[in-house]
């Protein structure tokens, strides 16, 4: 599916039942173009209009960092984004770096239907509806450049998107020195993530790990950006931009393997958030 393109959305609020919840897009009143999507009360994505450099949540700016930094400035790359939501991320690489060609896979095609009437995306940004395991199957051999997992069930990504099978699949899609990139939430005392990083540590050759130091530490619940590569990691350059973020975060190599890769026999979905974790106040 392509966006169809506008000069502008209608500032007002708009709800619509999609086929995971209730959808709603709330216009930033400080910031004109500013969009807040929600499902079932739950954040999703922040999309500016005006700006798509523009990234409101820590955790998208984090991934945007590592898109930054994996090849030279302003040149295209080839992204399959797993989980599509508002299309913050696919906006920001249309504006950073244009001439991508990206592929955005949704399970939501109605949720698709609501952005592309309220928030139309650039060309260059094609949307496929359906499964993201099902669709990186059928990618081509070598044929693109980044996989960027970004994919909740509502607050939980969903255990076959969390296997060494599925990082394989992932590692399969990707071109020589290219690199995978999985969007995690966890809190204490990150089983889930610790799990995670033998399970892509098992299929890529260089693994790290990226989130705020409180979450890293098991103190509290939080995203963690977890990238794989089978080529070093420019983790100097990333480490540096993520130090200079307003809520910096702080990037480990070479993660402990304190738990056992996840195979599809053995996966469960993410663990849940704690009450309020994701409260709009």
């Amino acid at each position: 599916m392509s966006g169809p393109t506008a000069e502008g959305a209608d500032p007002r609020p708009a709800e619509r039942e999609v086929r995971l919840g209730t959808a709603k897009l709330i216009p930033d009143i400080d910031i004109e173009g500013g969009w807040l999507l929600t499902l079932d009360g739950t954040p999703q994505s922040y999309v500016d209009l005006q700006d798509p450099t523009h990234l409101e949540f820590e955790y998208v700016q984090r991934i945007a960092h590592m898109l930054d930094v994996v090849a030279d400035s302003g040149e295209p790359l080839d992204v399959l984004h797993l989980g599509g939501g508002g299309l913050t991320l696919p906006r920001y690489l249309a504006k950073t770096r244009p001439g991508s060609s990206q592929q955005v896979v949704e399970l939501d095609g109605p949720l698709t239907e609501f952005i592309a009437e309220h928030l139309p995306w650039p060309s260059g940004i094609e949307v496929t509806v359906g499964d993201a395991r099902a669709v990186l199957e059928s990618v081509a051999a070598a044929s693109v450049d980044v996989v960027v997992a970004d994919v909740f069930r509502g607050s939980r990504t969903p255990a076959h998107l969390t296997s060494v099978e599925f990082a394989r699949l992932a590692a399969a899609a990707l071109r020589p020195g290219g690199c995978y990139a999985a969007n995690l939430a966890d809190g204490p005392p990150l089983a889930f993530a610790k799990a995670q990083a033998a399970t892509v540590a098992a299929v890529f050759a260089h693994v790290c790990l990226v989130a705020e130091p409180a979450v890293l530490r098991g103190r509290r619940y939080g995203n963690i950006l977890l990238i794989g590569s089978d080529e070093p990691l420019p983790s100097s350059e990333l480490a540096r931009l993520l130090a200079a973020d307003p809520f910096p975060a702080r990037l480990t190599e070479t993660p402990e393997q304190a738990a056992e890769p996840v195979t599809d026999a053995t996966a469960e979905d993410s663990p849940p958030p704690p009450s309020g974790a994701f409260s709009l106040g």
